[in-house]
């Protein structure tokens, strides 16, 4: 008889197989420790070459607007270099101009006859400026002034003392001023008044009223009878009242004549405003053309806005008290 196997001891595999896998789990600890450790090394030294460039960036903007601040500051140096060059430049040619002013100042005051003939061209000087003055404040002359300042110019240009520059220049402001209000106020008024008075002597006193020819001969009788008109806006066709209007229409010419020569706006608009009533009563033929002249003269102003007269005058008697 065979003996049965002698059953063979499983203990020692079992031992080698877990020694096996405990040694396999301590690697694999080791390899995850290891590769957690190079990743952290890798991120430090990712975050150090990343701030590292960051503060050479920083270091290069800082340079940058280093740079430009510095460019900015230079370019400001030059600008003001080239304005003190020109400031020199232009304070050197007024030097020249001073000095060349000097040297004819000395020769005229070498002359014996210029203190005597100057002071005489400014008192006549002055008593041209002051009529003109006079003329436009106290008669409202506007040609009167500007025939005085026109006087006054050619005085003023034989002065070749430089103190005295600026007052020309002061006497051609002046003069463009009374020159740019144009014609006189009151002479445009007295003008339209005069044609409208010429159209009211030719107005006549009396209406006629023609006949119709269709009519038959009885209406044409009978309107030498009686004559049928309507009472509102028939106006006045007698011929006292036609008298009597005209001579009223008379009157207020002369008021509107009056109000023109002492410039008054609001004289001149009553007057006015009842030559118009009459010219609606009395329908002259030419109506349209007369109140359209009223119309003007009602628009139109008899001031005279002159701001700027009287300004060499005062500038002449400041420089004289000098």
């Amino acid at each position: 008889m065979n003996a049965p196997p002698i059953p063979s001891s499983s203990t020692p595999p079992r031992r080698s197989r877990a020694g096996g896998l405990l040694l396999l789990l301590l690697l694999l600890i080791v390899l995850a420790a290891a590769g957690v450790f190079g990743w952290r090394y890798w991120q430090h030294q990712q975050a150090q070459s990343t701030a590292q460039a960051e503060q050479q960036r920083l270091a290069l903007d800082a340079n940058v607007a280093g740079l430009r601040i510095a460019q900015q500051a230079q370019a400001k140096r030059l600008q003001q270099a080239e304005a003190t060059n020109r400031v020199l430049r232009d304070e050197l040619l007024g030097i020249g101009e001073r000095a060349t002013l000097l040297e004819d100042s000395i020769s005229r005051i070498a002359d014996p006859d210029r203190d005597s003939a100057q002071a005489l061209r400014l008192d006549e000087l002055e008593l041209l400026l002051g009529i003109g003055q006079q003329r436009l404040q106290l008669a409202d002359d506007l040609d009167g002034a500007r025939r005085a300042l026109a006087l006054a110019a050619p005085l003023l240009g034989g002065i070749d003392d430089p103190a005295y520059l600026n007052l020309r220049q002061t006497l051609a402001q002046e003069q463009a001023a009374l020159d740019a209000l144009g014609i006189d106020p009151r002479i445009r008024a007295n003008a339209l008044l005069d044609a409208l008075a010429r159209n009211l002597q030719d107005m006549p006193t009396a209406t006629t009223q023609v006949p119709d020819p269709q009519s038959s001969w009885y209406e044409r009788l009978m309107e030498k009878i009686v004559r049928v008109q309507p009472t509102a806006g028939a106006g006045l066709r007698e011929r006292a009242d036609r008298e009597a209007a005209l001579a009223a229409m008379q009157v207020e010419l002369s008021l509107a004549r009056a109000a023109a020569e002492r410039r008054d706006d609001a004289g001149m608009a009553t007057a006015l405003e009842r030559i118009d009533a009459w010219l609606e009563k009395l329908q002259p033929p030419k109506l349209a053309a007369d109140r359209k002249r009223i119309g003007e003269l009602k628009a139109s102003t008899l001031q005279v806005d002159a701001p700027l007269s009287g300004s060499t005058l005062q500038q002449l008697r400041a420089l004289r008290g000098q």
